[in-house]
């Protein structure tokens, strides 16, 4: 299983960050997502109508307080893979992330991560160790922790569907 913490959800100023970084967990093979900070329900709905017509069991929630995530999954045997610019290079550590078996936390953070996050975890990782977007760095940890099987997902509760042409929009309907 791989969940994804959202730190530090801010309403208004983080709706599209945020449901990029659901949207992405869920395509890149993340399990669930878990957001914190202020509440919004808006995302929520939203990122379950998309599984709703994509499908898939893909979960998306809300708890305010992150260390308790992070308590009750360290508790349940899960591996805390915090993603940050001053962690170790993910291509250098990830198949010993990958083949150990363990269930994973992939915590994402917001506009500033507390000192306890970096200590709590039990892998700060970096792509590339410079500033960028917290959504690229999430895609390219699923993807190197799913061993690029996520493009062999398929969704066979889905309502659409799209079929992949180099010329043009292809989406199937599939709703009776």
């Amino acid at each position: 299983m791989i969940t994804v913490l959202r730190l530090d959800h801010r309403v208004g100023r983080d709706t599209r960050i945020t449901t990029h970084v659901c949207l992405t967990s869920r395509a890149f093979g993340a399990d669930k997502v878990i957001l914190s900070g202020q509440q919004d329900n808006h995302i929520i709905e939203s990122v379950e109508r998309i599984v709703d017509n994509w499908g898939g069991n893909f979960q998306v929630e809300y708890n305010k307080n992150f260390r308790q995530v992070i308590k009750e999954h360290k508790d349940n045997g899960f591996e805390v893979i915090h993603l940050t610019m001053y962690g170790k290079q993910v291509c250098d550590v990830i198949p010993t992330i990958r083949d150990n078996g363990k269930d994973k936390l992939i915590i994402v953070g917001g506009a500033k991560v507390p000192t306890e996050v970096y200590e709590e975890s039990d892998w700060n990782l970096s792509v590339t160790n410079q500033p960028h977007s917290e959504v690229a760095a999430l895609a390219i940890c699923l993807h190197y922790i799913m061993d690029g099987e996520e493009f062999n997902t398929v969704y066979s509760d889905s309502k659409m569907e799209i079929i992949p042409n180099n010329e043009f929009k292809e989406v199937i309907n599939k709703r009776k």
